[in-house]
């Protein structure tokens, strides 16, 4: 089973940028829709950006649109969510997970994700 691990999580200031990366081993992400979740406490887990296969399309959550970027390197099984202009209420473990393409409704369910990392901590100070 391929295993994502997550990095480049960190504490910024509001207005500041951080860049995640998700990297998987054990085997290639290539076939499979990618995705990034986050939880903050006390809330449950929400969606937030996801990618097609090959990197042609992506959809984003309503808060983050204009401000977060999903990109992948299937050459590097490498996952990047681009983070800008980041808010206070963005502060939460970001998680990124895997998911088999051709499933019926939107991707924006964790249900829909079969694959997880362990998740990364971003803390956006005011």
């Amino acid at each position: 089973q391929v295993q994502l691990v997550e990095s480049g999580g960190g504490v910024v200031q509001a207005g500041g940028s951080l860049r995640l990366s998700c990297t998987a081993s054990g085997g290639t992400i290539s076939t499979y829709i990618m995705g990034w979740f986050r939880q903050s406490p006390g809330k449950e887990r929400e969606f937030v950006a996801r990618v097609t296969r090959d990197g042609d399309s992506a959809d984003y959550a309503a808060f983050v649109l204009g401000r977060f970027t999903i990109s992948r390197d299937n050459a590097k099984s490498t996952v990047y969510l681009q983070m800008n202009n980041l808010k206070p209420e963005d502060t939460a473990v970001y998680y990124c997970a895997s998911a088999r393409a051709f499933q019926i409704g939107p991707m924006d369910s964790p249900q829909k994700y079969r694959n997880w990392g362990q998740g990364t901590q971003v803390t956006v100070s005011s």
